[in-house]
C-alpha cells in the first residue's frame, strides 16, 4: 500500500490506441527580434518565408581559423522583425481557440535563449498584445452570448468538473457576495490594472464563428510556475504573517481516470470576460521569480504555465437549462507556457542562487530535448525506448500532449546579435530535430444526441408570444407586472368622489354603488374575453406545436437521409484515401524494388567484370608458373650435368693423387728393397752396388694400364663399406699383410743405419686412414 505523502496514484492500463492514427509534426515557428542597436553586429538573415541562414561573427571566424560555415533551417513559418503581434496570432495561436471551442486540447510554448522576446511574445505589452491576451478576447468574444451563470460548473479537485444545479449555484454566488473576506476577483465592470489596459484596440478583435449554441460554456483559469524543479501556484492567496513568514508550499503533480497529468490543489478561477481573466493573469505574474542578469534586466528564473480550460455542457430539451448529466460535460485545455531561457554561466557570471537556478532551468530543458530525441528515434526507427518524461517536472506535466492528447506548437525566439550565435546555433538544432517529431492527431468528441437549434427555438417562441400578447392588447412582457397593473386601472371608470359630510346625504353612496357595479361588469367583461384570448392563444399554440412537431419530424427525417449520404461519402472518401494510399505505398515499393533491381544489375555487372579479370590474371599467373617451372627444370638439368662433371673431374683427382702417393710408397719399398738386396749380396766385398735407375712417376696417360697392373699384383683386402653424412662411402679394411724378412732386418740392425730402421719403423707403425670419396684405401700392418 503507498502511503499518501507520496502523491502518486497507482498507475492503470491505458487504452490502447489504434494502429492506423494519423499523425501530425509538432509546428515549429521561428520569430526574429530586432537588434537593441542598429551598429550591432547581425548573425541571423530571412531568406525566406520559410527559411533563416546564420552567419558566423567575424571575430568567432577569426578564433576559429574560419572553419564555420554557413548554415539554412526551415521552419513552417519564419516572422521576421516587422511582424506584428496579430499576424503571429492569427497563423499560430487562432487554430488553437478554434480546436479548444471544439472540445480539443492544445499546447503552445516559446522556446531561445534569455533575452530573446519569449515573454514579449506571450505576454506583449501596452497596445500590442502578445498571444495569450489575444486568446482570451477571442475565446470571450466566441462564448460570450452563450456563457453559463457562474457556479453552474464547479471544479471537483480530480481535473474534472461537475454541474450544480440552479438553486446550489445562487448559493453559492449569495455565499460568495456575503463573504467580503474572500478577496474577490476583478470584475468586468470593475476597472482594469493600467498595466493591462489598451492590450487589444477594438479593431483587432476576433471570434469564432463556429459556436455550438446549444451548449453553456465557462472558463476556468489557473496560473502556476516550476521554480529549481518545484511547481507553484501563483493564484494561492497564503496568509501573510508579517512575524513569521511562510515560503509557498509545492504542488505535486497527479494522474486522473484518464491517465492526464494536473497539478494537485491547483487554484482554478472562473472568469467571464477578458479583462477579468487577464486580472487574474497579471496578480500571478507579479509572483512570478524574476532577476536580473547581466544579459537580461528582467530574466525569468523560471517556466510559467497559464492554463485555459474550457468546460461545456449541452441545454437539455427544451433549451432553457443545462442538462444535468456529468457524462455529457466536456473539458478542454490550452497551456501557454513560457520558457525560461537557456544561458551560460559564463556569460551571465551567475553566483549562487542564481547560478542554481541556471543550473535547474538549463537541465529541464535538457530533459525536454532528451525526451523529443527518444520520440524521435522511436518513430524513425520503429523502437520503443522509454521516454524520460519524469526526469523533469516540465516534460512530466505535458507527457499527455506528445502522447497524443492535443496539438502541439512551438515558437523558437532569436536574438540575432553575434553574441547569441553559439546559444542560437543549439536552439536551431533542437528546433530542427522537433519539427521531426509526430504528435497522433486529438479524436474528436462526442456529440449530445438531442437535436439541434434548441436554444434558438425558445428564444423563437418567447420573441412569438411576446408579439402574439403585444397584437392582443397584453402586456409585451410577462414580468411587467406594474405595467400590466396600471393598465388594468386605467381601463377601469373612475371612481367618484367618496366623502360623508352629511348624515342624510342620499347622493353619494348610490353614485358609489353603481361605480362599483359597472367597475364589476368591466372587470367580468376583462376576465371573459381574457379567457377567450388565452384559450385562443393556446389552440394556437398547440398548432404551432404540431406544425413544429411536423417540421422537426420532416427534418430529422431530411437530417436522418444526409446522415447517410455523409456516411456513404465518407466510407466513399475513406476508400478512395484507402486506395490512394495504397497506390502510393505500391508505386513506393515500385520504386525501391527498380532501385534495388537496377543496384543488384550494377553489382551484377561489377562482379563480372571483376571475375573476368580474375579469370585473366589467374590465367596470366597459370602461364608464368608453367615457363618458371619449364626454366627451373632447365636450370635443374644444367646444374645437375654440371654437378655430374664436377665430381667425376674431382674423382679421377682424387684417384690420381692416390695413385701418385701408392706410387711414392710403392718406390720407397722398392728402394728399400734394393738397398737390403745390394747388402746382402754384397756381403764383406764393400762394392756398392749399381743404383737402379729412377722410375718414371706415373702420369694420367698411363693411369688406366698401371692401375690395371697394380691391381692385379697385391692380394684382395676385406673391409667394411657404410654410407657417410655427406652422401658418400667410406671403406674400413679388416685385412692385415704382415711382411717378414728376417735377413734384411739382422743387416739393418748391424749396419746400424738409423735413417732405414726409421723409415722402416714409419712404415709398420703408420695407422690405418679411412677415405670419404669412393677411391679404395689400403691399410697394412707389419706384425713385429
Amino acid at each position: 500500500m503507498q502511503r499518501p505523502t507520496k502523491g502518486r496514484t497507482p498507475r492503470r492500463p491505458g487504452p490502447k490506441k489504434a494502429s492506423n492514427i494519423e499523425k501530425d509534426p509538432v509546428g515549429v515557428y521561428c520569430r526574429i527580434r530586432p537588434l537593441g542597436a542598429e551598429d550591432e553586429e547581425c548573425c541571423v538573415e530571412m531568406i525566406s518565408s520559410s527559411t533563416i541562414q546564420l552567419h558566423a561573427p567575424d571575430g568567432l571566424k577569426a578564433n576559429r581559423n574560419g572553419e564555420y560555415k554557413e548554415t539554412q533551417y526551415s521552419f513552417k513559418r519564419v516572422f521576421g522583425i516587422n511582424t506584428t503581434q496579430m499576424e503571429l496570432f492569427e497563423d499560430v495561436a487562432k487554430p488553437l481557440i478554434e480546436d479548444l471551442i471544439h472540445c480539443k486540447n492544445g499546447l503552445l510554448f516559446t522556446y531561445g535563449v534569455t533575452g530573446s522576446g519569449k515573454t514579449f511574445t506571450m505576454t506583449g505589452s501596452p497596445g500590442e498584445g502578445g498571444l495569450l491576451p489575444r486568446c482570451l478576447d477571442m475565446l470571450f468574444n466566441s462564448i460570450g452570448p452563450v456563457q453559463a451563470k457562474r457556479f453552474v460548473f464547479k471544479p471537483d479537485d480530480k481535473n474534472g468538473m461537475e454541474i450544480q444545479g440552479q438553486v446550489d449555484a445562487l448559493l453559492e454566488r449569495q455565499k460568495r457576495d456575503s463573504q467580503q473576506s474572500v478577496p474577490r476577483t476583478p470584475s468586468s465592470r470593475q476597472k482594469a490594472d493600467p498595466e493591462c489596459a489598451d492590450m487589444i484596440s477594438s479593431e483587432e478583435a476576433c471570434k469564432s464563428e463556429n459556436v455550438d449554441e446549444d451548449g453553456c460554456y465557462s472558463v476556468f483559469v489557473s496560473y502556476i510556475e516550476v521554480y529549481n524543479n518545484y511547481i507553484y501556484d501563483l493564484l494561492e492567496d497564503a496568509p501573510f504573517d508579517p512575524i513569521r513568514p511562510k515560503a509557498p508550499q509545492s504542488k505535486i503533480l497527479r494522474e486522473d481516470q484518464n491517465h492526464n497529468m494536473y497539478v494537485a490543489g491547483c487554484t482554478e478561477v472562473e472568469v467571464k470576460s477578458t479583462e477579468e481573466a487577464f486580472g487574474i493573469f497579471w496578480k500571478g505574474q507579479k509572483k512570478r521569480r524574476i532577476a536580473n542578469t547581466q544579459l537580461n534586466r528582467e530574466s525569468s528564473r523560471s517556466h510559467s504555465v497559464f492554463t485555459v480550460k474550457l468546460a461545456q455542457a449541452p441545454l437539455d430539451a427544451d433549451g432553457d437549462h443545462i442538462l444535468q448529466d456529468k457524462n455529457q460535460v466536456n473539458v478542454s485545455q490550452l497551456c501557454l507556457v513560457d520558457l525560461a531561457g537557456s544561458e551560460r554561466t559564463s556569460r551571465t557570471r551567475a553566483e549562487g542562487s542564481r547560478l542554481r537556478e541556471a543550473g535547474n532551468i538549463n537541465q529541464s530543458l535538457m530533459t525536454l530535448r532528451t525526451c523529443m530525441e527518444v520520440l524521435r528515434e522511436n518513430q524513425m526507427c520503429g523502437t520503443n525506448k522509454m521516454v524520460p518524461y519524469r526526469d523533469s517536472k516540465v516534460t512530466h506535466l505535458f507527457k499527455n500532449y506528445f502522447d497524443g492528447e492535443g496539438k502541439v506548437r512551438m515558437i523558437v525566439c532569436v536574438n540575432p546579435k553575434a553574441d547569441d550565435y553559439d546559444e542560437t546555433m543549439l536552439v536551431m538544432r533542437f528546433a530542427e530535430m522537433t519539427q521531426e517529431v509526430e504528435v497522433a492527431r486529438p479524436v474528436d468528441r462526442t456529440i449530445c444526441a438531442l437535436a439541434a437549434g434548441r436554444r434558438h427555438r425558445n428564444r423563437v417562441f418567447r420573441d412569438e408570444l411576446s408579439r402574439r400578447l403585444e397584437e392582443q392588447g397584453g402586456p409585451s412582457n410577462a414580468f411587467d407586472d406594474q405595467a400590466l397593473l396600471n393598465q388594468l386601472m386605467e381601463s377601469l371608470p373612475a371612481m367618484p368622489r367618496c366623502e360623508l359630510v352629511d348624515p342624510a346625504d342620499d347622493q353619494t353612496l348610490p353614485r358609489l354603488i353603481e361605480v362599483l357595479e359597472t367597475r364589476h361588469r368591466v372587470r367580468l367583461m376583462l376576465t371573459e374575453q381574457f379567457n377567450k384570448t388565452a384559450i385562443t392563444l393556446k389552440g394556437m399554440i398547440e398548432q404551432f406545436d404540431s406544425q413544429l412537431n411536423a417540421k422537426e419530424t420532416l427534418l430529422h427525417d431530411q437530417r436522418s437521409k444526409l446522415s447517410e449520404k455523409e456516411k456513404v461519402l465518407i466510407n466513399q472518401r475513406t476508400e478512395l484515401e484507402r486506395l490512394e494510399k495504397k497506390s502510393k505505398t505500391l508505386e513506393y515499393k515500385v520504386d525501391i524494388l527498380q532501385k534495388t533491381t537496377d543496384m543488384y544489375e550494377h553489382d551484377k555487372r561489377s562482379l563480372q567484370q571483376e571475375l573476368e579479370t580474375r579469370e585473366q590474371r589467374l590465367q596470366r599467373e597459370l602461364s608464368e608458373r608453367r615457363r618458371m617451372e619449364q626454366q627451373m627444370q632447365g636450370m635443374v638439368t644444367d646444374t645437375k650435368h654440371k654437378w655430374e662433371k664436377e665430381c667425376e673431374r674431382r674423382v679421377n683427382a682424387k684417384q690420381l693423387e692416390m695413385q701418385n702417393k701408392l706410387w711414392v710408397k710403392d718406390e720407397k719399398l722398392k728402394q728399400l728393397k734394393a738397398i737390403v738386396t745390394e747388402s746382402s749380396s754384397c756381403g764383406n766385398d764393400g762394392f756398392p752396388t749399381e743404383r737402379p735407375e729412377k722410375p718414371e712417376r706415373p702420369s694420367r696417360q698411363r693411369d688406366h694400364c698401371t692401375g690395371q697392373n697394380r691391381s692385379a699384383s697385391p692380394s684382395p683386402l676385406h673391409g667394411n663399406v657404410f654410407k657417410t653424412r655427406g652422401g658418400g662411402q667410406a671403406v674400413q679394411f679388416t685385412d692385415i699383410e704382415t711382411l717378414k724378412e728376417c735377413s734384411i732386418a739382422s743387416r739393418k740392425r748391424r749396419s746400424g743405419s738409423g735413417d732405414g730402421a726409421a723409415q722402416i719403423e714409419d712404415v709398420e707403425n703408420r695407422p690405418p686412414v679411412a677415405s670419404t670419396s669412393s677411391s679404395l684405401w689400403y691399410q697394412k700392418r707389419r706384425k713385429p
